[in-house]
């Protein structure tokens, strides 16, 4: 491998107008040492559009469902034509060949005769890429126009995943082996390589998305294949806080997480964060650093396989507080009859054959508490249920957590924390699931009350 590199990633806020554009290429035109690679999400509410687009023909027609998405065409040829009579050019051509691409997939959509499940999502993954790599070469085009020797690069050719259309997983293998042929060449030759988040194909060519937020998982499967020396995500806020800021004002950045308590933390909901995508830097020890493209002297948060001054680790046994809302809360409660039959073994059986993604709050000896969310097939699950113990279904419900590796070590922090959830509830308790966290199930119309109280105490007090 040649010198190290650095992955920028940058979501669609980062990149919603002209001035924000700007701002990007400045922050990729910093790295002087050698060029990184930048990794881009949609331009915000693209996706959205793209997303609900086959829905939206089927109702009111081809030609004015593609008709709606002329004003985020529009946003991409406003920002080229400040470029130039060329980048403009250049992104008509573009934008026209995306319109007429999206409108034979819509027909297909629409076909009378039907297609498929499988067929649907497919077309459906197809539509929902374009907002990606028109992104990717509109920055490619800014770049270019300041004197950059940047390149567009075709994610799918990057990162290999199998069919599960929407929720695709990438192919580890098969995706090191493509990156670092597509990509190694062009930073050999000290070019700076764009491409767009969330998509990438099948081995057979067919395009495929990892689901909402997936972006960050490509920037690092790519930092991991060519082995990154960080890999940075750019957002519009100055990292990971210790809760919500948009709910708790006095939320604060956290300077440091391991790579557990920032999977944790991802689980639990947080939104510039993805579930897994983690998971392709921890044999290299690849640090990653979430940062605010509108506010890039602010010291963001590191994530890493341990914190870089030991000597001056921070004391809190909790970092952050995550919650996740838009539940569903099942409890199954079994005989002991199943119970002696190895009751908990067949329930996480059979949760893996309906494949809807679960979550256990508690268990014990006879019962577990689940959640999942509220647009799952939840009946289905609980009709299955039904055969091994008795089955309550509470609907709009959320997690509230506590994340931290101190919590390891029960400290008498704890008591404290436990004592604000009785004063909420007295049969609300505290269940470990993990060793780095605490999580409790509530109705969703009292998190943000419980939020501000548990910050309150753990980090104001």
């Amino acid at each position: 491998m040649s010198t190290p590199f650095t992955v920028m990633k940058f979501g669609g806020t980062s990149l919603e107008d002209v001035s924000g554009f700007e701002r990007v290429a400045h922050l990729l035109r910093s790295e002087v040492a050698s060029p990184p690679i930048a990794v881009v999400s949609a331009m915000s509410g693209f996706t959205d559009a793209l997303v609900t687009l086959p829905g939206l023909a089927r109702k009111v027609g081809v030609a004015k469902a593609a008709e709606s998405l002329e004003v985020h065409f529009e946003r991409h040829l406003a920002i080229a034509s400040t470029l130039g009579h060329s980048s403009a050019s250049r992104m008509r051509l573009v934008l026209e060949s995306a319109r007429n691409e999206i409108a034979t997939l819509l027909e297909c959509c629409c076909d009378p005769t039907g297609t498929s499940l499988a067929g649907e999502a497919a077309t459906q993954d197809a539509i929902s890429s374009y907002g990606e790599m028109l992104s990717a070469y509109l920055l490619t085009l800014v770049l270019e126009s300041l004197g950059s020797h940047a390149s567009y690069v075709d994610a799918r050719r990057c990162i290999k995943t199998d069919d599960a259309f929407a929720k695709a997983q990438p192919l580890i293998e098969s995706t090191v082996l493509h990156t670092r042929m597509e990509l190694q060449p062009l930073l050999n030759g000290k070019r700076l390589p764009v491409l767009g988040g969330f998509i990438g194909s099948t081995r057979s060519g067919e395009t495929t998305t990892m689901g909402r937020g997936s972006s960050n998982y490509t920037a690092t499967l790519i930092g991991s294949a060519l082995n990154a020396r960080e890999v940075q995500i750019w957002t519009d806020v100055n990292g990971v806080h210790t809760a919500d800021p948009s709910l708790v004002k006095q939320a604060r950045t956290i300077p440091y997480l391991s790579y557990d308590e920032a999977d944790e933390i991802a689980r639990l909901g947080a939104k510039v964060l993805h579930q897994g995508m983690f998971e392709p830097l921890r044999a290299q020890q690849i640090p990653v650093y979430i940062r605010n493209s509108r506010l890039d002297e602010a010291q963001g948060t590191l994530i890493a396989a341990r914190y870089p001054d030991p000597s001056n680790a921070p004391d809190k046994s909790i970092k952050a507080i995550a919650h996740r809302n838009h539940l569903v809360r099942i409890d199954v409660c079994s005989t002991p009859k199943l119970v002696d039959n190895r009751y908990q073994s067949t329930i996480e059986a059979l949760l893996r054959k309906h494949a809807v993604p679960l979550q256990i709050v508690s268990r014990t000896a006879a019962h577990i508490s689940l959640a999942c969310d509220e647009d799952a097939p939840v009946n289905s699950v609980v009709e299955d249920l039904m055969h091994y113990g008795a089955v309550e279904v509470s609907p709009r419900r959320a997690i509230v957590g506590c994340v931290g590796e101190r919590l390891r070590i029960r400290t008498g922090g704890y008591d404290r924390i436990a004592t604000i959830l009785k004063s909420f509830d007295a049969e609300l308790e505290w269940q470990q699931v993990s060793p780095i966290n605490l999580l409790t199930m509530i109705d969703a119309s009292r998190v943000v009350p419980l939020l501000k109280s548990l910050h309150r105490e753990i980090f104001e007090n």
